[in-house]
């Protein structure tokens, strides 16, 4: 739990004394794909049209360009500080297995990101790997955001907003953003969000299973994509993304043997309950480190 924060916002630079909290394990969890790294301790990440930088040093986290203002307005819910780690981690210490992830992954943080640019950058997700994933999404940013600073000797962008991405040719997107089969989709998408066709505020107030059905009507959004969606950016934390790393992990540490995705996620919410989301995080980052099961 936060014990401790202060503010210089003269410096811009938010400080915190919090336990749970580690840069390395929460941006390379594959949450999120807008970051950077810039050191060992330091990442620098955009969300909408706002960004930061973090470090760990010691017992503290460090947030600069972050006043007051800014810690409660976004990074305060985008890290998610309000929740307790610590008991999460006890609630889901029932076997050895889960244990050694949680040690692992200790410092892993489930962000709550900008719902839009989570649904595109999910899109692009699908069949792909997350370097090729990034590059295609700061690309997106550079050529149809909106310039936000300078920081660290980057220029930083913000996501585009549905509008604006809807009026992008389809072609366009494909050659220049390099996304492949999933240029329509993503344009599509966006017209339809920009139309209002489809509101990705009023669908927060459904039921997981409603708001699944949803998501899964929106071109290029699978049951998996669905689901880091509803995980990542609608705070369903009860909800277990099934992708192959999961299942190979699910398969060689818990089930024993080959099983069905579908089947995978119903045991996952029947062995880990509300805090499944979570266990899925911390479960990923130590399969995909340690090659489990590959």
């Amino acid at each position: 739990m936060q014990a401790k924060i202060e503010f210089d916002d003269e410096l811009k630079l938010t400080k915190i004394k919090q336990s749970s909290f580690n840069p390395t394990h929460i941006f390379e969890c594959g949450q999120a794909f807008r970051w950077y790294k810039e050191d060992d301790m330091s990442y620098t990440t955009i969300d909408g049209d706002m960004y930061c930088n973090v470090s760990l040093v010691g017992d503290y986290v460090y947030i600069k360009n972050c006043t007051e203002e800014d810690y409660y307005k976004k990074w305060e819910n985008y890290f998610d500080l309000k929740t307790n780690y610590t008991k999460i981690k006890e609630k889901l210490s029932f076997n050895e297995t889960l244990k050694n992830a949680l040690e692992y992954g200790d410092g892993i943080r489930i962000l709550n990101q900008d719902k839009f640019s989570t649904i595109i950058s999910f899109i692009i997700s699908a069949n792909n790997q997350i370097p090729r994933i990034m590059k295609s999404v700061n690309i997106i940013c550079e050529n149809y955001g909106k310039f936000l600073g300078d920081f660290n000797g980057r220029k930083l962008y913000s996501f585009p907003k549905p509008e604006d991405l809807a009026k992008v040719p389809v072609q366009e997107m494909r050659e220049v953003c390099r996304v492949g089969f999933r240029d329509k989709r993503i344009v599509d998408v966006s017209k339809m969000v920009a139309n209002n066709e489809f509101d990705i505020l009023e669908i927060d107030k459904l039921s997981n299973e409603e708001l699944r059905k949803e998501l899964i009507k929106l071109p290029g959004v699978g049951p998996k994509v669905a689901d880091c969606i509803m995980l990542f950016s609608y705070n369903r934390h009860n909800t277990f993304p099934v992708d192959v790393w999961i299942k190979r992990v699910m398969e060689y540490l818990f089930i024993k043997e080959e099983t069905n995705k579908n089947l995978i996620a119903k045991y996952a919410d029947d062995l880990f309950g509300e805090y499944a989301g979570y266990a899925q995080q911390y479960l990923f980052y130590y399969g995909r480190e340690n090659t489990i099961g590959k």
